[in-house]
């Protein structure tokens, strides 16, 4: 392909166009200053244009103002879940455990599951000062991801199925479980883009018939991780919504829904019930 030795950014921005990037001007704008070379350039604006994705590529996705490492093969975080973020930080602020400004008081305990990169535990993170912020994922990649990510906040990410790789500890004295868990139906996943079909893991697609498999998991496991008043955050799809909430509500979550029109996203927010876990805070 055509060669940019003075990094011709109109140059990158035709190609990109001719391949069918929708926002052919903002990518070529990162592909350019991404470059070290005019070689490397090339090299990469043929990659990009082979349909590898952009944050693949380059090696990070920008979300909720952070520079997010993303390696090849890892699920890449969508804009639309910066309103689990969002929603997420209104939950622990409005919650007692969560220090005040200048405090030094330990923050809340967090767990992110299905976390991918760990972008949604990071950005908490570095939203609220001493958060305990523990990450998981199915996939190694994507657990080494995290880890890298969540490093300069003092998290830990942990490579296994759900809960299962989590500190024994942490039963019982979480504040919040967020999950970004897959939720596209099984029958679905062929008519999505192929960036996410060819180039992201399938665990973190696939969310099983009608796409909430995974939600159930986490949801009849959730409330034995929790401490009294504790919560879970789903994303969710506006379709799916409702029968998210009825799938909290059957594990004993006062179960609400949250729509962003402007970011497009959906989340199903699950306030335990009671204090029948008081006795496991201190085990």
């Amino acid at each position: 392909m055509e060669s940019f030795p003075f990094f011709d950014t109109e140059g990158v921005v035709a190609h990109l166009r001719a391949a069918g990037c929708v926002y052919s001007e903002d990518e070529a704008a990162i592909l350019v200053a991404a470059a070290a070379s005019p070689a490397e350039l090339d090299a990469m604006v043929a990659r990009r244009v082979s349909g590898i994705p952009l944050e693949h590529v380059v090696g990070w996705a920008q979300f909720h103002g952070l520079r997010i490492a993303v390696a090849p093969g890892v699920f890449v975080p969508r804009l639309r879940t910066e309103f689990l973020v969002s929603e997420a930080l209104g939950a622990l602020r409005s919650a007692r455990a969560v220090p005040g400004s200048g405090s030094a008081t330990i923050g809340p305990t967090v767990v992110d599951l299905c976390c991918g990169s760990g972008a949604v535990g990071a950005a908490l993170a570095h939203e609220i000062s001493g958060l305990a912020m523990h990450a998981a994922d199915i996939d190694p990649a994507a657990a080494a991801c995290a880890a890298k990510n969540l490093s300069s906040v003092n998290g830990h990410a942990y490579c296994g199925d759900l809960f299962a790789p989590l500190p024994e500890r942490l039963r019982g004295t979480v504040e919040m479980i967020v999950a970004n868990a897959p939720y596209v139906p099984t029958d679905e996943i062929a008519f999505m883009p192929p960036e996410a079909r060819l180039h992201e893991p399938h665990t973190a697609l696939n969310g099983g018939t009608d796409g909430l498999d995974i939600q159930r998991r986490i949801a009849a496991e959730a409330a034995e991780w929790l401490r009294p008043g504790g919560c879970v955050l789903v994303e969710t799809s506006v379709r799916q919504g409702p029968v998210s909430a009825e799938i909290m509500a059957a594990h004993g979550f006062t179960a609400t829904i949250s729509h962003s029109e402007e970011l497009a996203g959906t989340v199903v927010t699950g306030r335990l019930r009671g204090r029948r876990h008081a006795s496991l805070r201190h085990g």
